[in-house]
């Protein structure tokens, strides 16, 4: 069986069209690939580009050149080249992200924000919302904050919210963008508890881990970005 996610020569340049069209080469040729239950761990120094990567990995950021194949309906697809419709649906699906930060539609209660990317996949309301109370549970987040909206919580709080609604559903494929940095001792404990579970049931995990204790918890191994950038952005 493919893994689930294989990178193939890929490059990334950025154009500041606004600085007469500087060109900023950030990775070049760069080859990676994730097993199903392994967790790989990008690493190296600011401005390396673990950050870039991760977003293409999503298709936030579009690869000037190489292949991003996914396992999605148990078929390869290329982030890459796919069409924005399937890039939609294999997000729905098949790849899970939590940035470091929340961004939600304004008055929309906790509890739903959480549920959605369950709702969105068929799962009915009530078992949604079930699973959002139990990860909201684990999370620490009191009852009487589900129903407001998340615009008002702490820093901290809208990371456990975030967190929360990346684990709902899941994600054959995971992405984690410092998933613990705004979080207390107890909270990055329950969080890493989440990873490894991912992990067991067969997530193949990429992130970015500054905290050296979640790193060492959850990463199998590490993947140096800086090595195989072709100049630092």
């Amino acid at each position: 069986m493919a893994d689930p996610i294989t990178v193939s020569a890929l490059s990334k340049t950025f154009t500041l069209h606004n600085q007469g069209g500087i060109r900023l080469p950030v990775f070049s040729d760069l080859s990676l690939r994730v097993a199903a239950g392994e967790c790989v761990c990008l690493h190296g120094p600011s401005g390396a580009g673990k950050s870039t990567l991760l977003r293409s990995l999503y298709a936030n950021y579009k690869a000037d050149g190489g292949d991003i194949i996914v396992m999605h309906r148990g078929a390869p697809i290329d982030l890459v080249s796919a069409e924005p419709w399937r890039i939609i649906e294999a997000r729905r699906e098949t790849i899970g992200y939590v940035s470091q930060f929340l961004r939600v539609i304004p008055r929309v209660p906790a509890l739903d924000i959480v549920a959605e990317p369950a709702r969105a996949i068929g799962v009915s309301a009530d078992a949604a919302r079930g699973k959002a109370r139990g990860l909201l549970t684990r999370l620490r987040i009191p009852e009487r904050l589900w129903s407001l909206a998340p615009a008002t919580f702490s820093g901290g709080e809208q990371q456990r919210v975030n967190i929360a609604r990346g684990f709902i559903v899941d994600y054959p494929v995971l992405l984690l963008d410092e998933p613990t940095a705004s979080l207390d001792a107890e909270n990055r404990r329950t969080v890493i508890a989440l990873i490894q579970e991912a992990k067991a049931r067969g997530a193949a995990v990429v992130g970015i881990f500054h905290d050296a204790e979640v790193r060492d918890a959850v990463a199998d191994r590490l993947f140096e970005v800086e090595s195989f950038q072709g100049r630092a952005a």
